[in-house]
């Protein structure tokens, strides 16, 4: 669970206009293991002060207009999941166009797990281990407090331990 506390502004005063988990939350069936959670959105030009509306309780895009921003927890199962007699890749495929509207359609078709969306993304290691491979194929280790700045660049993200991963991913949408 991912808890998401919100601020606002009432009558020139901040306080806490809410404070639970995040209800865009979906743990994956077709890939045991893997979960996101979009836990805000906000355009070009948010409406500030903030209005009180949840910006992720319909979505259209796990992607942001341009110049708007998302914030995106992802929990990675070990790669091991995907590798299981078990795994289902047609139904993971359609469950990820489901729940991550947007993002799903930049995944290369070959199942590789690449994408390149425009965005500058700011990816933040929470826990656990991941492996980022690019274009070369070259992997490269990242650990819990590790950041990595995507420039709209082809990746795709490896889970090679025994143990989940998460990570936090700020987008901000590129301009036209």
């Amino acid at each position: 669970m991912v808890r998401r506390i919100v601020t606002a502004e009432r009558d020139g005063r901040s306080y806490v206009q809410s404070d639970g988990a995040v209800g865009n939350t979906h743990d994956f069936v077709a890939v045991p293991g893997f979960q996101t959670t979009l836990a805000w959105a906000a355009p070009a030009v948010p409406t500030l002060p903030f209005d009180g509306a949840d910006p992720v309780a319909q979505v259209t895009s796990m992607l942001p207009t341009p110049y708007g921003s998302s914030l995106i927890i992802v929990q990675f199962p070990p790669d091991s999941v995907m590798a299981s007699p078990d795994f289902d890749p047609v139904a993971a495929g359609a469950e990820q166009m489901q729940f991550l509207p947007g993002l799903a359609e930049t995944f290369d078709a070959d199942g590789s797990g690449k994408h390149k969306t425009r965005t500058v993304d700011y990816d933040i290691i929470l826990e656990g281990e991941l492996w980022m491979e690019l274009d070369d194929g070259e992997l490269t280790h990242l650990q819990a407090g590790d950041v990595v700045i995507q420039n709209g660049t082809r990746h795709a993200w490896r889970n090679l331990s025994d143990k989940p991963a998460r990570m936090a991913s700020i987008l901000i949408g590129g301009g036209e």
